[in-house]
């Protein structure tokens, strides 16, 4: 199978994709399999070893295959081998269910299901093929196109002293590359690093599985960040750096007061400490504006990562990454990881921010989501009222809710897998034990499934899992 001159080599990677699902589709069988090598792929198709690494980065994060260091790729088996029980690695469980087809898949949060800008992002690339057919590629900018990064330095700069420049942006093929770059650079393996929790699973296991001791800072149950525990651990811990949100986090919703943003900033440059911010839905606030923690602290201890896959939707995965340090050794590490990234794509973004679009969308989209959360508020008080208690989420595509009885989430988990209902156990966001009476449940989703009949199950299931039932 050739992919070169079926179509432009920016989409290469799509017919990949497309491939890569059928063979999956081909071996899966009740055990794991291991997938040909990005080599092997590569002679195969005739196309760049970066092409396939980029395909394989899309389907892992869909849950369809998972790596193994030093061994490759495999795909996940589609029966119920890993449902069964409640034992086992509970993500590897959750990504083979939210396989199974018929799935009522609630476990994400994915806010573009209910507006994405993929048409129009799609409609721009043809635009810009026509306009420049012969230089799609003109030359190789392994952190991303100028264009591009020049927008996204606009849009952080606030102020002349918090200012950032087109060299202080980097783009990668996703988020998890752009983190496992920054993992390297800033040389984390053996030191402390302080996290919000919850905190995003993909951000847990990046870190864990670099040898990084994580430290996790519990959200207090009013909705603040805990300063005192705060300067506490920076007083006796050996921090290397401190990992927050911007301005809302997630899954829990909450969103930083003022007083609680000047707060952590002051304690940070007190104590001298790097800020790694998290802005993945800094832009999916419903009440703007929102003071944010990198307009308050020392601009020269800071790096903002985030992504536009939350914010424009699947086409658009790249993540990116601000920092006015280590430029030298982010461009190595970016030139080595030589991420293949559609030039024409990127300027297509780049054009969305230059010309007001990604604001225009970015407000009907909160819109959407604030609607979908109250709507979603009124069927949890029918369904769960006297079960779970919770938040209003400030911004996102999911609730928070923790257990007004003790339960066993796991056996939730299990009980409505077996009603083919997908929800994501609170255990996920922490490494430490934390949130075992939490659940993340998603108010946008795939399909119009009856969401009233899945609700139903929760609450059946959190009943029956009650502990000393």
């Amino acid at each position: 199978m050739t992919l070169r001159g079926e179509r432009q080599a920016d989409f290469a990677y799509q017919a990949v994709y497309r491939y890569m699902i059928s063979l999956i589709n081909e071996v899966s069988t009740d055990a794991r399999v291991k997938l040909p090598s990005l080599r092997q792929l590569a002679a195969r198709l005739n196309v760049s070893i970066s092409t396939i690494q980029y395909a394989y980065s899309l389907l892992e994060k869909e849950g369809r295959v998972y790596s193994v260091a030093k061994s490759g790729y495999y795909a996940w088996p589609m029966t119920a081998n890993l449902l069964t029980g409640v034992g086992g690695d509970l993500l590897d469980r959750l990504y083979a269910a939210a396989r199974r087809p018929g799935m009522v898949v609630l476990s994400g949060d994915e806010p573009t299901l209910l507006a994405s800008l993929d048409g129009t992002l799609l409609r721009l690339e043809r635009e810009l093929v026509r306009q420049y057919p012969h230089q799609l590629q003109p030359w190789s900018q392994a952190c991303g196109v100028w264009e591009l990064r020049a927008a996204l330095a606009a849009r952080y700069t606030s102020s002349p002293t918090r200012c950032w420049h087109a060299d202080d942006v980097y783009i990668g093929a996703d988020l998890r590359g752009v983190l496992a770059i920054l993992i390297d650079v800033l040389g984390l393996r053996g030191t402390s690093v302080i996290v919000e929790s919850p905190c995003d699973w993909l951000i847990l296991r990046l870190l864990q599985d670099a040898g990084v001791r994580v430290i996790e800072l519990p959200w207090l149950p009013d909705g603040r960040l805990d300063v005192v525990t705060l300067d506490q651990l920076l007083r006796s811990e050996p921090i290397h750096l401190v990992l927050l949100s911007s301005a809302v986090s997630l899954p829990s919703g909450v969103a930083l007061t003022a007083q609680n943003c000047l707060e952590v900033a002051k304690l940070l440059d007190q104590h001298g400490c790097w800020l790694l911010e998290n802005d993945t839905y800094g832009e999916l606030g419903f009440k703007l504006p929102q003071m944010t923690l990198r307009d308050q602290v020392n601009p020269e201890r800071l790096m903002v990562f985030s992504s536009f896959e939350k914010t424009l939707g699947s086409e658009a995965p790249y993540g990116y990454l601000l920092s006015r340090r280590q430029s030298s050794e982010f461009q190595r590490q970016f030139l080595l990881r030589s991420f293949r990234l559609s030039s024409i794509r990127q300027r297509a973004i780049a054009r969305l921010y230059q010309s007001g679009r990604m604001d225009q969308h970015w407000r009907t989209l909160r819109q959407l989501l604030h609607e979908q959360a109250m709507q979603m508020a009124q069927r949890l008080e029918r369904h769960l009222g006297d079960q779970v208690t919770y938040r209003m989420p400030a911004a996102g595509a999911a609730f928070w809710l923790g257990a007004n009885q003790p339960v066993d989430m796991r056996q939730v988990f299990q009980r409505l897998v077996g009603r083919q209902v997908v929800v994501a156990p609170g255990e996920l966001f922490s490494l430490s034990g934390l949130h075992h009476q939490h659940l993340r449940l998603s108010h946008t989703f795939h399909g119009q499934p009856d969401l009233d009949d899945a609700l139903a199950g929760i609450s059946e299931a959190l009943h029956q899992a009650q502990v000393g039932q």
